[in-house]
């Protein structure tokens, strides 16, 4: 949950080490953590980033546009045109594994990669050792040990996956941040001596488990994703204990962007006061438009962002 306390940097004997040392660990958490309390908007173009920074979006993260065919990486002309005209960071999406794709970006400047699983995987066994950059790295999970197995990776900020078909269903956006949740309230309660199992069972690393322990929540900044369409699903999010959203470009296809971007972003920021998220839910009906799942995607909805 985005409180001021919630996250705490590395301090003597940082349980992770970047090899390369371009830019340290901790100094890439630190910069993943001038996202929380935000929502990350996923922008195909220059257009639409421009709403999302003018709506109060923490970062835009450019994705290609969606085609039939295999998904990578955006046009590094695109990254660049929204870098030059935005002023809030800008993220971009590479491919599972794919550690040149990786490396384009971070030579062309952007502030973040997501190493996203909705792309198509450039390499089904192995992800990008994003010790490797000194830029910061985004990852997914939807549970506890992927989410460790990422940190140990070198990811800044963990977001836990929820539906990936695009059909503004948060159900399974749901499941997955509880059952984070779940285990690492499991791993609070537990004795010392039990983490050490605890650790094989996730097949996580034992010092990040311990240090998971100690600190209560996530040692990275951690997101939700998938399915969140409307600012009670944003606020929802962050009151289980997230702390921040992405939102999927979809969130472009309405009447008027500008004032559904905006109003998930003051959910967002006053998650816990439901007047505040009466006023930011009123008026959206014609901006949600066609994100039913029965008008697009059937009864079978689907497995987001």
């Amino acid at each position: 949950m985005a409180d001021d306390n919630a996250v705490t940097l590395y301090n003597s004997n940082p349980a992770i080490t970047d090899a390369a040392k371009k830019n340290p660990f901790s100094i890439k958490v630190a910069i993943a953590q001038m996202l929380r309390g935000g929502a990350i908007v996923e922008v195909t173009t220059l257009d639409q980033a421009r709403i999302a920074e003018s709506a109060g979006a923490c970062c835009v993260v450019v994705s290609d546009p969606r085609k039939p065919g295999i998904s990578r990486m955006p046009d590094p002309s695109l990254i660049k045109e929204i870098k030059r005209a935005l002023t809030i960071p800008v993220m971009a999406k590479s491919r599972v594994g794919h550690f040149v794709e990786a490396q384009i970006l971070e030579s062309i400047g952007v502030d973040y990669i997501d190493e996203s699983e909705a792309l198509a995987y450039a390499d089904e066994d192995h992800f990008i050792n994003k010790h490797n950059f000194g830029v910061a790295f985004v990852c997914g999970c939807r549970d506890l040990g992927e989410a460790l197995i990422r940190v140990r990776e070198g990811a800044a900020l963990i977001r836990t996956q929820g539906d990936l078909s695009r059909s503004g269903d948060i159900v399974q956006t749901v499941r997955s941040v509880r059952k984070v949740m779940d285990e690492i309230r499991v791993l609070n309660n537990m004795d010392d001596d039990e983490v050490f199992a605890f650790s094989k069972r996730i097949r996580a690393p034992y010092d990040i488990v311990a240090q998971t322990k100690q600190m209560g929540r996530l040692p990275v900044v951690h997101f939700a994703a998938g399915g969140i369409s409307t600012p009670a699903d944003a606020a929802l999010m962050m009151q289980l204990g997230c702390d921040g959203v992405f939102l999927e470009s979809e969130v472009f296809d309405c009447l008027d962007p500008y004032k559904k971007v905006r109003a998930i972003v003051q959910a967002v920021r006053n998650y816990n006061d439901p007047l505040e998220l009466a006023q930011a839910s009123s008026g959206l009906e014609e901006a949600m438009a066609g994100l039913n799942v029965d008008e697009q995607f059937g009864a079978a909805g689907g497995s987001s962002y």
